[in-house]
């Protein structure tokens, strides 16, 4: 791990590299991450639920396998997947059919969500995990993002985000977009845990708001690797 921040490109770099020149697969550094991220959630404390609310990228995946760790760990815990199955590719489609083959409680509420069905699953929750959007979003944010995001918000629960919070643009720290009425169309996260190293939009002071307090995880990138990167960018 690394006391420097990394911007998008980076984040990239390091995860393109680890995978094609030091042989890692992206598996491994999804379950080293989703693992992490549920040892600090563990730490935080847990009195009651867990939600997950997952979207269907790798950051979603990365939501699968919190969930599954969490279990694990004996948490009572359920997934909402805003997304069908059939949109889930690559790891974040593996860990999913784990999450099947071991029936694990879970929502599919598809692309386009009622907002009452997600303000449901989230009514008794201790702690909603932000796993909806990663690191590379960009431009708008779209549905079922925006409801889910709303929802999350409004939930006022406790709420851990994976990597960085739903909606924030990783590097300038501050909200993509907002809302019709000027509402930062972000996620309010209680903690953050970002992977690898510090996101450079953490950098900037207003990005608190969101992230809450950060913790880094380390997901077992090669030292060697990750001071390469920050050498070269």
């Amino acid at each position: 791990m690394s006391d420097r921040s990394l911007s998008r490109d980076e984040v990239r770099a390091v995860d393109r590299r680890a995978i094609d020149e030091f042989g890692m697969t992206g598996l491994v550094l999804m379950e080293n991450a989703g693992r992490g991220a549920a040892e600090r959630l563990m730490e935080l404390g847990i009195d009651g639920s867990v939600v997950v609310c997952a979207g269907k990228g790798n950051n979603g995946g990365d939501g699968f396998v919190i969930a599954r760790n969490l279990e694990l760990l004996g948490c009572d815990v359920r997934v909402l997947l805003f997304a069908n199955p059939s949109d889930l590719s690559g790891d974040a489609a593996a860990n999913w059919r784990i999450l099947e083959a071991a029936e694990m409680p879970r929502v599919v509420l598809g692309r386009q969500p009622a907002l009452s069905d997600i303000d449901h699953a989230l009514t008794h929750a201790d702690w909603i995990v932000d796993a909806l959007l990663g690191t590379g979003t960009v431009g708008e944010v779209r549905e079922p993002y925006r409801t889910a995001i709303t929802s999350i918000n409004r939930s006022a629960r406790k709420v851990l985000a994976v990597d960085l919070p739903s909606g924030l643009d990783c590097d300038t720290g501050l909200p993509i977009e907002s809302l019709a009425d000027g509402t930062p169309l972000c996620v309010r996260a209680t903690h953050t845990v970002t992977f690898v190293a510090r996101k450079r939009g953490f950098d900037n002071p207003a990005s608190q708001a969101f992230t809450g307090q950060v913790c880094v995880v380390g997901i077992g990138i090669p030292m060697r690797l990750l001071d390469d990167v920050l050498a070269n960018s």
